[in-house]
């Protein structure tokens, strides 16, 4: 089968997906207003909370939600055949992401711009919250740690990435101070932006740079891991505008440049799809594909992460709440088009079907190596870019994706440890939650060696331990909606299916780990699933206290929704 069809379907689906579908949620659901005045601005600390144009907002919010988990899952999840994962990338962002991404980021600022895990706790109870917090704090510690390995990986593998992903932290300085200081115009601000990456990218193929094997002592790896921390760290602490905002705009921007050149390529070469449409025949040790398919391709159909993102620093940027409906829904579906494009450049870019075999001759053989070889042989037939910087541009793209999820995981990871510890009756500086996340982050990657391996060792319980985060947070979303007596099928449709899928991938990988012997992965997975379960069950309770209770009415003029006469 042609890969246009593909394409030309998915892109139907998600643009139908934001221009009918979202306005449905904006209109009936969610109620959005113009007359609420969002947390950005009642709460403007030039920090955190700072209102910001929405293209820009959409570029930080979507950047840091993608990563290279929606390139690694799909590219992954393709060894089942690329109907599955077509039609979960397909329908998961138009009837799950976008509406769960949406959802947490109406949510929050409502509530002055506050956590998914504070939210649990109004809407929950104390013990949902306390142990939100901990599936929170797990589920970033995963991100940030395998996020530096992956980025370390792909700077020894393709050198030529290097000096952009580096030259890319100068270019948003840049960016940054003329949008916020200079007020340059912001089309012109992001064409030279653009320009300016896309000129690293040709000057990073011609000179690449890679560290010696060893430095001190410590392998390259390490090194980059430990370059990386140092700059989250201090991305981390300083105000949004600075460096957060601006590196994630422009690297959203040369994203859709990069979606756009692999489109092209497709619709120049028309390639044939190689691999098969349901695989009948999956390397040996390769798991079933029910539940496995929903927790390994989360980001590009719906992610946890997301909703501790929307909540966690894009609420508090939110100029106007209408802008919610282009932030959270459609940054859903520029992940959603990197996962089509991904599932495309996986099955399609390789000649014939023994080529794409021999990649995907065992479980996890394919990510973002198979996406780099496939997708860069694609751009050298059609566009006849040179196979070396269409490897460039590729894995520079999975670079900076990775690393905006990364700076953004530790400055949430610091707001995690900030909430558990006042719930203790510990107030800390920002500083000092800044160091116990990076140090956490840093102590388990070179937990088991100098070369930072470790950062992957809790990494297999990221997709069972994702899918349930997004579980948690569309519960709390129902139970906001039964108050408000407000359609909560949208919701709970997808919140039964996502928490059914992860919490049996979760079961089945306890006798997995329990058959390798494995006691740390299986000790945390015990606890996830025992919070989860929890969470849920205080969910299903709080549910049915608000059918019970009187409506809850929330009015523009309210800086924070009124209580609900059960509060607790």
């Amino acid at each position: 089968m042609n890969s246009l069809i593909l394409v030309f379907i998915g892109l139907a689906m998600m643009l139908a997906g934001y221009l009918l579908y979202s306005r449905f949620l904006a209109s009936k659901v969610y109620q959005l207003s113009d007359s609420f005045t969002t947390p950005a601005h009642t709460m403007e600390d030039g920090v955190d909370y700072v209102p910001t144009n929405k293209y820009v907002l959409w570029g930080h919010h979507f950047t840091s939600v993608a990563g290279a988990a929606p390139i690694i899952g799909p590219a992954v999840a393709v060894i089942w055949g690329w109907l599955p994962a077509f039609l979960w990338v397909t329908l998961g962002t138009v009837f799950f992401a976008g509406m769960h991404d949406f959802g947490a980021l109406w949510a929050s600022q409502r509530h002055r711009g506050q956590s998914i895990g504070t939210l649990s706790g109004r809407y929950i109870g104390a013990r949902g919250r306390a142990l939100f917090l901990v599936v929170i704090f797990l589920l970033l510690l995963m991100v940030n740690a395998a996020f530096a390995v992956v980025i370390s990986n792909l700077l020894i593998s393709t050198p030529t990435a290097v000096i952009p992903t580096w030259g890319a932290i100068l270019v948003a300085l840049l960016i940054g101070q003329a949008i916020y200081r200079l007020n340059w115009n912001l089309p012109i601000v992001s064409v030279v932006g653009v320009a300016a990456l896309y000129a690293l990218m040709i000057i990073g193929d011609r000179f690449p740079l890679a560290l010696p094997e060893t430095v001190m002592g410590i392998p390259d790896r390490g090194v980059w891991i430990i370059l990386l921390f140092v700059y989250a760290f201090i991305a981390s602490l300083l105000p949004v505008w600075v460096l957060l905002q601006p590196r994630d705009y422009i690297n959203g921007l040369q994203l859709f440049v990069g979606l756009a050149i692999l489109y092209g390529s497709f619709l120049i070469t028309g390639p044939e799809v190689v691999a098969p449409s349901v695989s009948d025949h999956v390397p040996d040790n390769t798991p079933s594909i029910f539940p496995l398919l929903f927790v390994t391709i989360a980001c590009g159909a719906i992610s946890g992460f997301h909703g501790v993102v929307s909540s966690g620093t894009s609420s508090k940027q939110l100029d106007k709440e209408t802008d919610a409906r282009f932030v959270g829904y459609f940054g859903s579906v520029g992940e959603g088009l990197l996962a089509l494009g991904t599932i495309v450049a996986t099955t399609s870019g390789f000649k014939t079907v023994a080529d794409w075999e021999n990649v995907y001759n065992e479980w996890n053989a394919g990510g973002v190596d198979a996406f780099v070889q496939g997708g860069g042989s694609l751009m050298n037939e059609g566009l006849g870019i040179p196979t070396s910087l269409s490897a460039t541009i590729l894995a520079t793209m999975a670079v900076l994706f990775a690393a905006t999820t990364m700076d953004s995981g530790v400055r949430l990871q610091r707001m995690v440890i900030s909430e558990a510890a006042e719930l203790m009756g510990i107030k800390l500086s920002g500083v000092v939650a800044t160091i116990i996340a990076v140090g956490c982050a840093l102590g388990l990657t070179f937990s088991t060696g100098a070369d930072g391996s470790g950062g992957m060792l809790i990494w297999p319980l990221f997709g069972t331990t994702n899918q349930l985060m997004a579980g948690l947070t569309l519960s709390i979303i129902v139970v906001i909606l039964t108050q408000l007596r407000r359609p909560t099928w949208p919701v709970i449709i997808p919140l039964v299916l996502v928490t059914v899928m992860s919490l049996w991938a979760a079961v089945l990988q306890l006798k997995t780990l329990f058959q390798a012997q494995n006691w740390l992965l299986l000790a945390i997975d015990i606890v996830i699933i025992v919070a989860a379960v929890w969470v849920i069950g205080e969910a299903i309770a709080a549910i049915s206290r608000a059918r019970k209770a009187p409506q809850v009415t929330w009015n523009d003029e309210d800086v924070e929704p009124p209580l609900p006469v059960d509060a607790r």
